[in-house]
């Protein structure tokens, strides 16, 4: 019988918002810190936290706030002469997050941001001038310099409308201020969607959100385990040059292939 102190849930799958579906979907309850370096074209899993309020009373801006501090303070990477700090320019996030105090910690770790904003986000012109809905401007290819509802007086960031489709566009705040092409712009952004790709795959290759377990140490313990196959697995993809999908597809090929000539459980006929 479960002891009932220790039978709280983590929830790992449930309905929550969605920054980038601009809705409610059905998602892990995890917060996932993704290093992109797109000069190589690779990306790879830093941090993450487990999203549960009734547990530790945290919300998810907490736990990027702590992940974005404890990446600038204690993630070191090797290099020929030893370990240095894991060298970032830019942090990239969805609307979820696109809030002032998150700005700030940036700008105060001498770091750039690309956030997409909600289109009834409200800015200004220029001192002195009324607030407007950001969807209000006109498109600009160079940007425009708008100062943020909230933010302190005179603060300003440069606003991008950037159409990714014929169906989706977003408009994108930057206190990269010496940006001056939408083009550019969209670019940085686009390297957002690696943390969509990490998500995606693990998700599909390792059953994270399949737990069956009921206490919250199983349920941590499943959530760790499934983000170091996807390390593992990740590795072996781009060693052999080929997808996690498809490599997850060869293993349980090979299985197949293995019981159908030599089958651990063979079948009683009558």
């Amino acid at each position: 019988m479960l002891d009932k102190r220790h039978s709280r849930q983590i929830e790992p799958a449930k309905r929550q918002y969605s920054g980038n579906a601009k809705g409610v979907i059905e998602g892990i309850g995890v917060v996932t810190c993704v290093y992109v370096n797109p000069v190589v074209g690779r990306f790879w899993i830093i941090d993450y936290r487990i999203f549960a309020p009734a547990t530790d009373g945290k919300t998810k801006l907490d736990h990027v706030a702590d992940m974005l501090d404890h990446t600038a303070e204690h993630k070191r990477m090797l290099v020929s002469t030893g370990e240095v700090p894991l060298p970032f320019r830019t942090v990239l996030m969805d609307a979820w997050y696109a809030t002032m105090d998150l700005w700030k910690q940036i700008e105060r770790m001498g770091k750039l941001y690309y956030c997409p904003v909600r289109s009834n986000r409200q800015v200004s012109l220029a001192p002195g001038q009324p607030y407007v809905p950001v969807e209000s401007l006109a498109a600009s290819d160079e940007g425009q310099m708008v100062h943020m509802k909230g933010m302190p007086r005179g603060h300003q960031v440069k606003l991008f409308r950037l159409a990714f489709s014929t169906e989706r566009t977003e408009h994108v705040v930057t206190n990269d201020v010496s940006q001056s092409s939408s083009e550019a712009a969209r670019e940085e952004c686009a390297v957002r969607w690696r943390i969509e790709q990490f998500h995606r795959e693990v998700k599909q290759t390792t059953g994270i959100e399949r737990c069956q377990c009921r206490s919250e140490r199983a349920q941590r313990n499943h959530i760790g385990c499934a983000m170091l196959v996807w390390v593992r697995l990740k590795s072996l993809a781009e060693q052999g040059r080929t997808s996690v999908y498809a490599l997850k597809q060869g293993l349980l090929s090979d299985y197949m292939i293995e019981q159908l000539r030599n089958p651990s459980i063979r079948m009683a006929l009558a």
